[in-house]
């Protein structure tokens, strides 16, 4: 349980759309440990039958690496709707090779998280709850354990390592990993950065911007007047083009999306069970 409390929220430091940097307060309430694991959504399913969006529509966006360098202008480059996509199975054609149970569940939507939140007795938080919880202290460093990205050389959260979109240094697909494989924030909180993007129940407004996140979101389901909150960045956040594994920034698309790289976990009006 958090108690709350006020807080520094945004930055005045990197992308407009966290602009300004201002004092916000948040009451007491709980939030997961970690974000929600497939082996989580698999009970869920199992107990109420639910079908995700990307089911019903049949397909869902997985990124993909293209074959060299390109200008980043066009997301549409590295984002493919992929028939048969969805959280049980993320990348179609694809052999992954491991136990995918632990990692964070993708390919949902905002239906799809508020659907699990309220089975397991709670809600998905607010953005300056997330923010709050992220920042895991009253501090207002730039990364959630500080103001270095990578202190003595440890790497603090799953974000891309290369060159996006072309050149993953450690080979293979980059995507997901098992949830608490790097170290907890001062709350005690696992993978608030980095790994998956993370629902939020707010809407996002922002200033007009010159370009789309588009490491972070696919311009095909940008077609909502209503966007809703995304923070903590995931995978595939790169510091050359998308240096959003930070606590303050954002992103807005719309409820209906659906990606490789998008989850979320719960928060509580009181401890979870």
């Amino acid at each position: 349980m958090l108690s709350g409390g006020e807080f520094r929220m945004g930055s005045n430091r990197h992308y407009p759309e966290e602009r300004p940097e201002r004092t916000e307060s948040v009451a007491e309430f709980a939030i997961d440990v970690f974000p929600v694991r497939n082996s989580d959504f698999a009970e869920f399913v199992e107990a109420t039958q639910y079908m995700t969006a990307a089911e019903r529509t049949g397909h869902s966006h997985v990124f993909q690496m293209t074959q060299g360098p390109v200008p980043l202008n066009n997301p549409d480059q590295w984002w493919k709707a992929v028939r048969g996509a969805c959280w049980y199975n993320p990348r179609p054609g694809t052999e992954l090779p491991g136990d995918f149970s632990e990692h964070p569940v993708v390919h949902v939507a905002l239906e799809d998280a508020k659907a699990y939140a309220a089975w397991a007795g709670g809600r998905l938080p607010t953005e300056a709850e997330w923010e709050f919880a992220a920042r895991g202290g009253p501090h207002n460093a730039q990364f959630a354990w500080g103001d270095e990205f990578a202190p003595n050389g440890q790497r603090m959260a799953q974000v891309w390592q290369g060159a996006f979109p072309w050149y993953y240094a450690p080979g293979g697909i980059p995507g997901t990993v098992a949830v608490g494989q790097f170290p907890a924030n001062g709350y005690g909180l696992y993978d608030m950065i980095g790994n998956v993007w993370e629902w939020t129940q707010s809407t996002f407004a922002a200033p007009a911007l010159d370009k789309p996140a588009g490491c972070c979101s696919c311009s095909p389901q940008q077609d909502s007047n209503t966007l809703f909150t995304l923070k903590g960045g995931s995978h595939l956040c790169a510091a050359e083009y998308c240096l959003r594994y930070r606590p303050a920034a954002r992103i807005g698309i719309a409820g209906a999306s659906s990606t490789s790289h998008l989850g979320f976990r719960c928060a509580y009006n009181t401890s979870p069970k």
